[in-house]
């Protein structure tokens, strides 16, 4: 039997987003494994899915996030196996487009083009398949073993995908010394891992901190209380009402180290 090629996608325009859902569904060897205009959400569905191939939109004006801040979590997250990136897009740029191919984006569908169409979008990944699909068999071929590096790369990909889902973003500053400082902990050093975060960004210890804690502080303030009680499950002080810095970090390390 032949392999479907999965697809995610990205999309916040409802007549396009309709137009692509229905020619998937009317094609054979294509299976559609989510549809959002969040890219938090397109983030899990990332993780829990492992997609062939991403279709992008670059603006999503109707939805939460754009294309090039998702290209950027998507390249933070270091997958193990490879996942083909169409990026289609009303944007005419040529610095936003190469600025999207750095960020990891394989190929640009410009929507304004006079041949540009869901089923053309759907038929040239289509056409892409079996390149798709012997990429992805060669990564797995190689171990069924996780090698340190393939541990590691899955654990920065579940730190992600826990601080999306309660709302911090990659363009919130402490995010990055978040990822690191639970990866840190994770690895075994559970003493001066903030020094070794400093050092890493040419930052102070108590800059870092700060940036860390006004990130988890924001989270809590806009972030929705329901995702909140359902992704961060510690205790939390009754009267500071927000965890701190610390706890943070080492409930997220001994969070992800139960799953891995």
């Amino acid at each position: 039997m032949e392999k479907q090629l999965s697809i995610l996608l990205i999309e916040d325009e409802p007549v396009e987003c309709q137009e692509m859902i229905q020619y998937i569904e009317s094609r054979n060897g294509v299976q559609l494994v989510g549809v959002t205009n969040n890219i938090d959400k397109a983030l899990e569905y990332v993780v829990d899915s492992q997609p062939d191939a991403i279709i992008l939109d670059l603006e999503l004006h109707k939805g939460y996030g754009d294309g090039l801040a998702f290209l950027d979590s998507l390249r933070e997250m270091r997958l193990s196996y490879p996942v083909y990136v169409l990026v289609t897009t009303n944007n005419i740029s040529h610095i936003t487009h190469d600025g999207a191919r750095k960020m990891g984006a394989d190929f640009i569908m410009v929507k304004s083009q006079d041949d540009y169409s869901a089923k053309r979008v759907i038929e040239f990944l289509c056409s892409l398949k079996s390149i798709i699909h012997s990429s992805k068999k060669r990564i797995a071929r190689s171990d069924n073993t996780d090698t340190p590096r393939q541990k590691q790369q899955k654990n920065t990909s579940r730190i992600i995908t826990e601080l999306d889902r309660i709302g911090i973003s990659p363009s919130v500053l402490g995010r990055k010394y978040l990822i690191d400082s639970i990866t840190l902990l994770m690895a075994g050093q559970s003493e001066r891992f903030i020094t070794a975060v400093s050092e890493k960004y040419n930052k102070s210890e108590a800059s870092v901190e700060r940036a860390m804690q006004n990130a988890i502080e924001k989270a809590w303030k806009t972030a929705c209380i329901e995702d909140l009680e359902r992704y961060y499950t510690a205790r939390i002080h009754s009267v500071k009402g927000v965890p701190t810095m610390t706890e943070f970090i080492y409930y997220y390390a001994e969070k992800i180290k139960n799953k891995s």
